[in-house]
C-alpha cells in the first residue's frame, strides 16, 4: 500500500519542465526565511508598543506597498521579462527587510513596510508568469502546485524557526528574511543569467481570452470571489495569531508550529491532490475548497486547545489546496502570451488589495465585537462565496 502511494505521489510530479523545478528552488530558498510577516502583528504590539488597531494599520501599509508591487511586477514581466523582474524584486527586498528591523517610530516603520512590500511582492506575478511560460497549458495547475510546494516547504521552516527566534530576539527575523531574499537573487543569476523571460508553449486546444483583463468580466468576477477569500486569509498574519495568543493562550513557538503545520500539510498533499483533480470541473473544485477554507476559521471559537487549533488549520489547509493552484492555472490558461503578465499581475494585485483592507476590517471587528464575531462573519461570507462559485461552475465558464 505504501509503495502504491509513493508511486502515485511520484507520478504527480512527472512531466514538469526542468525550468519549473529551478524556479521552485529559488522560491523555496526565498521562503525558507519568511518570518517577518508571520510575526509582524505580535512584534508591533509586544515589542514596539502599538495597539491592535495600529498594528492592523501597519499591516495595511504593507498591503498598500504590495498593491503597487504586484501590479508593477506583472506590468514589468510583459516588458522587461519575468526573470529580470524577479531579480530586481529579490535584490531590493533583501535590503528592505534588513533596514525594516532597524526602523523606529510609527512613520519610519510604516515607510519601510511600504517599501519592503513594494519590492518583495513584485516577485509573485513575475514568478507566476515565469511558471506559466515554462509549463504547457495542461500542466500549469501542477506547475503552480509545485511552486506552492516549494513555498510551503520554505514556510514550514521560516515561521517555526522564527517563533523560537522571537522568544530570544525579534531582530534576527529581519536579517534572516533579508538574507534569504538575497540568496534567491543569487540563484536566479546562476540558473538564468542569460535569460530575461521564457517563451510559452502554444496549445490551440485551450481557449484563451484575447481581450484586456479589465474587459474580461468573468475574470473580474473570479477576482471578487478571491478577494473575499483573501480578506479571510490575511487574518492568518493579523488577527489569527492574536486570537490564538489571547483566547487560546498559546506562546509564539506554538503559533509558529501551527503555521508550519499548514505549510507541511500542503507540501505533502497538494501536488497529488491537484494531479488527481486537474481534469475535473475546476470551478466546482474551487467552490468546495472555498467552503473548507472559510469553515476552518469559522469554527475557531468552539474550543480552545492546541490540538483543536491544529485541526482547524488542517481543515482550511485542504481548502487552500483546492483553491489557489487550481485558480492560478485556470486564470493563466485564460490569458494569452502577450497579456499573461497583466493577468497574473492582477491576480497578485487582488491578494495585495486584501492585505490593505483585510487587516483594517479584521482588526476593527476583533477590537469592537470580539474574535468570535470575526470568525462567525467569516463563516457567513464562506457560504456566499461557495454558492456564487457553484453557480459559475454550472454555467460552464
Amino acid at each position: 500500500m505504501l509503495l502504491s502511494l509513493f508511486k502515485s505521489y511520484k507520478k504527480s510530479f512527472a512531466g514538469l519542465p526542468r525550468d519549473a523545478w529551478l524556479l521552485s528552488t529559488v522560491v523555496f530558498v526565498n521562503r525558507s526565511g519568511s518570518m517577518v510577516l508571520f510575526f509582524l502583528s505580535l512584534y508591533l504590539t509586544q515589542k514596539m508598543g502599538f495597539t491592535i488597531s495600529e498594528a492592523g494599520e501597519m499591516v495595511s501599509l504593507y498591503g498598500l506597498g504590495a498593491l503597487l508591487g504586484s501590479y508593477a511586477g506583472g506590468w514589468l514581466s510583459d516588458r522587461l521579462g519575468s526573470i529580470r523582474t524577479q531579480m530586481v524584486s529579490l535584490f531590493f527586498s533583501s535590503i528592505g527587510y534588513i533596514l525594516l528591523g532597524y526602523a523606529a517610530g510609527k512613520f519610519f516603520i510604516g515607510l519601510m513596510l511600504f517599501l519592503s512590500a513594494m519590492t518583495a511582492e513584485a516577485l509573485r506575478p513575475a514568478n507566476s508568469t515565469a511558471v506559466s511560460e515554462v509549463c504547457p497549458p495542461e500542466l500549469r495547475a501542477r506547475g503552480f502546485a509545485l511552486n506552492r510546494l516549494a513555498i510551503n516547504l520554505g514556510i514550514s521552516i521560516g515561521p517555526a524557526l522564527g517563533g523560537f527566534l522571537a522568544l530570544y530576539s525579534y531582530h534576527w527575523l529581519f536579517w534572516i528574511d533579508g538574507l534569504t531574499c538575497l540568496a534567491g537573487f543569487l540563484l536566479l543569476v546562476y540558473f538564468f543569467k542569460e535569460k530575461t523571460s521564457f517563451k510559452s508553449e502554444k496549445n490551440t486546444a485551450v481557449k484563451a481570452v484575447h481581450v484586456s483583463p479589465f474587459k474580461d468580466y468573468f475574470f473580474l468576477f473570479l477576482l471578487s470571489m478571491l478577494l473575499m477569500m483573501g480578506l479571510l486569509f490575511v487574518q492568518f498574519f493579523n488577527t489569527w495569531p492574536l486570537y490564538l495568543r489571547n483566547a487560546y493562550h498559546l506562546a509564539e513557538n506554538q503559533i509558529g508550529i501551527l503555521s508550519a503545520s499548514n505549510a507541511i500539510f500542503v507540501a505533502v498533499f497538494e501536488m497529488p491532490l491537484v494531479h488527481r483533480l486537474e481534469k475535473g470541473n475546476t470551478l466546482k473544485t474551487i467552490a468546495w475548497g472555498s467552503l473548507l477554507l472559510f469553515s476552518g476559521f469559522a469554527i475557531l471559537p468552539f474550543a480552545k486547545s492546541f490540538r483543536y487549533a491544529l485541526f482547524t488549520v488542517l481543515l482550511w489547509s485542504v481548502g487552500e489546496m483546492l483553491v489557489f493552484p487550481m485558480m492560478a492555472g485556470f486564470i493563466a490558461n485564460r490569458a494569452n502570451d502577450n497579456n499573461r503578465g497583466k493577468y497574473m499581475g492582477l491576480l497578485s494585485f487582488n491578494f495585495a488589495l486584501a492585505f490593505v483592507i483585510g487587516p483594517v476590517i479584521g482588526s476593527g471587528i476583533y477590537t469592537n465585537f470580539g474574535g468570535e464575531m470575526l470568525w462567525f462573519a467569516a463563516g457567513a461570507a464562506g457560504i456566499f462565496v461557495w454558492i456564487c462559485l457553484l453557480f459559475a461552475a454550472r454555467r460552464g465558464k
